[in-house]
């Protein structure tokens, strides 16, 4: 096992560039020191699904704490508050060393900034140097620290300039892009005058807000002002560029690391950290250009980014199109290979839930059946783990399953550089199929699409399920067709399904067929005496008899009630003869060794011919009833019943 030190970082939205900034100063420290990072990754609160928001932060309940060094924490990207509480909880149990960015929880480090400072001085801008009163609000989540701390900010500065505080002035949002179109929505239809300004709790809102603005003509600055927070590189570009706020995030994720590096030496530290923040006020608030790039770097940096976009697009494209038109499991797994390898990944890892293809059909069963219920996984990870795919040093390779807690087959293997891991759930909605793991490649940190590349994964092992299990329910369809539910052999389409090809055959070829017709002795008498239950277990047993009979190719079937058949290509009278004295020979075993109250007898016929194309089977299947009548007429039906005697015997013997 690798002494090598672990640490987990759990956050949602690695797109977004406050995580991604964070990561990248993590990446940072690990690397100069060779520790590897395993990221649990889920992209929630994104698609306003919260079935699918459950199967995305199921990935959270992966993480086996007991086998890694550290944690980091950015919860203030979960917007799951319930999430949140588990993962707290379950990292304290841990008793790992934990940092957590931007919310404060007792027992961890913490490192945060002073939001409620930062804002206050956006806010302040606009009062104090712009002379504006009416300023609008466009907040994050209600239950997010950085959220209350901006909007308690926004509301002391209104209070400080006795600004009455308008609720119809602030719109609670959840940090999305979305937010900022349906927050300018409602400012707008509001029976308030229009705001002078608009601040937003984060830039991705904020220009949300100047592009829903500038589309019904209103103008940023000229008309209303507006500024942001986090000065990510979106809003650094943007035009106008917007006033926001600069915060060191990379400087974030390093200090989250020398933290737990500290821990592990014995190094005294103290628990919470704050980290300085800068306003800059620019063209969004009529201050002017604060961020300058050369023409030239900011050309060949916007030229890569549509090149790394075009690219991406080109490879979902044909990864969504490739996977949807294999037919089975098997060419799904090879076609997923070569997506796999334009990732330029190190190593990766497909690991499915043992029950993976178990879940109920949405489109046929809307509840989970009780008795099913572990085949309809929401919560958690089953016990072991199937691996079909895995790539390292270069080669595709089989891999055993494993069990969960080892998080993957290959985690421990002695690598003598940093390995970075980003684990992402693989689910359909709510339901669980597994996950997956991708290492040392720059894909998921540098693709705005990884998500995306992600999502068609899912939602392509999901299509590959439904094809496995629709088919798995037509051979079940197929089977009642084919199949009597009863005695557990064919049925009349069954037989005839066997036996046409090798009549035919046998009418080119000049083969002589036989057909046996079968009849139980005294069954209405069984069912009489002893009710249909015991009717039922001689017809049952009457089949197994003759399925173990027909060894030599032969083909038996129920024909109906209590009559059956046998068909055999190639067949002599001697062979017929064999036959009939093997079947007798099993019924009188059957007869000594059971202890049912009834004997077990049948009657059979058999007709052997050439056959012709003018003639059927079935017009031989008549002729060997005909003969198996003559038969039954011989026999007298009252020895079909055991006497007490005998009854005691058998059971005695048994």
């Amino acid at each position: 096992m690798s002494n090598k030190k672990k640490i987990a970082v759990f956050l949602s939205g690695l797109d977004e560039e406050y995580q991604n900034q964070i990561t990248q100063g993590i990446h940072e420290f690990a690397a100069a020191h060779n520790i590897d990072v395993l990221h649990f990754i889920a992209f929630g609160g994104i698609l306003n699904n919260g079935s699918y928001d459950t199967g995305e932060y199921n990935i959270f309940r992966l993480p086996n704490l007991q086998e890694l060094d550290g944690v980091i924490l950015l919860t203030n990207t979960i917007d799951s508050p319930e999430t949140v509480r588990e993962i707290i909880s379950q990292v304290r149990a841990s008793g790992v060393p934990a940092v957590s960015v931007d919310a404060d929880y007792q027992d961890f480090f913490s490192i945060c900034v002073d939001n409620h400072s930062a804002m206050a001085q956006i806010v302040r801008h606009f009062t104090n140097e712009h002379g504006l009163r009416r300023i609008n609000y466009v907040s994050g989540p209600d239950d997010n620290p950085d959220s209350i701390a901006r909007l308690a900010a926004y509301k002391q500065v209104l209070e400080e300039h006795n600004i009455p505080i308008e609720e119809a002035r602030i719109y609670h949002g959840t940090f999305q892009r979305r937010d900022g179109r349906t927050a300018v929505d409602v400012f707008l239809r509001s029976d308030l005058p229009m705001p002078e300004a608009i601040v937003c709790a984060n830039d991705t809102m904020a220009v949300s807000v100047i592009g829903a603005l500038n589309a019904r003509g209103i103008r940023v600055p000229g008309d209303i002002m507006v500024s942001g927070f986090d000065n990510t590189y979106n809003a650094r570009n943007y035009a106008p560029e917007i006033s926001s706020v600069a915060r060191p995030l990379g400087q974030c994720g390093a200090l989250a690391c020398q933290l737990l590096y500290n821990a592990w030496h014995g190094v005294p530290q103290t628990r919470v950290h704050k980290l300085e923040m800068q306003p800059r006020f620019t063209e969004s608030c009529g201050c002017g250009a604060h961020y300058c790039d050369t023409i030239r770097d900011f050309k060949k940096h916007n030229y890569q980014i549509q090149e790394d976009f075009n690219v991406d697009i080109s490879l979902l494209s044909r990864m969504a199109c490739s996977l949807v038109e294999c037919a089975n499991y098997e060419e799904y797994i090879e076609a997923l290979k070569e997506f796999v390898l334009e990732t330029n990944c190190e190593e990766f890892y497909l690991c499915l839930c043992e029950n993976w293809l178990g879940h109920a059909l949405p489109a046929t069963q809307a509840e989970p059946d009780p008795s099913t219920a572990d085949a309809c996984l929401i919560h958690g990870y089953t016990q072991r783990m199937l691996v079909p795919l895995s790539y390292y040093e270069g080669k595709f390779r089989c891999h055993e399953d494993f069990h969960v807690d080892q998080m993957l087959p290959a985690l421990y293997r002695q690598v003598d550089h940093m390995r970075c891991f980003y684990f992402v759930p693989l689910h359909f909605r709510e339901h669980c199929l597994g996950y997956y793991a991708i290492c040392n490649t720059a894909f998921p940190m540098r693709s705005s699409l990884f998500h995306s590349w992600s999502l068609n994964l899912s939602n392509s092992m999901e299509n590959i399920r439904r094809i496995i299990y629709l088919d798995h329910a037509v051979q079940e369809l197929d089977k009642l067709y084919a199949t009597d539910p009863l005695s557990g052999i064919a049925n009349r389409n069954g037989f005839r399904r066997q036996t046409e090809p090798v009549f035919a055959r046998c009418i080119a070829e000049k083969h002589p067929v036989m057909v046996m017709f079968i009849d139980m002795d005294g069954l209405k008498m069984i069912n009489d005496t002893y009710g249909h239950k015991s009717g039922d277990i001689a017809i049952r047993s009457m089949a197994t008899i003759l399925h173990e009979c027909c060894t030599n190719g032969e083909i038996c079937c129920r024909f109906g009630g209590d009559e059956f058949i046998v068909f055999a290509a190639n067949y002599t009278q001697q062979d017929a003869d064999r036959m009939t004295d093997s079947i007798q020979k099993k019924l009188e075993d059957y007869n000594r060794a059971t202890s049912m109250p009834f004997a077990l007898h049948a009657s059979s016929g058999y007709h052997i011919a050439v056959p012709t194309p003018d003639k059927s089977l079935f017009a031989m299947v008549t002729l060997a009833d005909t003969i198996m009548y003559a038969e039954k007429r011989k026999k007298r039906h009252s020895k079909y019943l055991k006497s007490s005697s005998s009854i005691r015997q058998d059971a005695e013997s048994n």
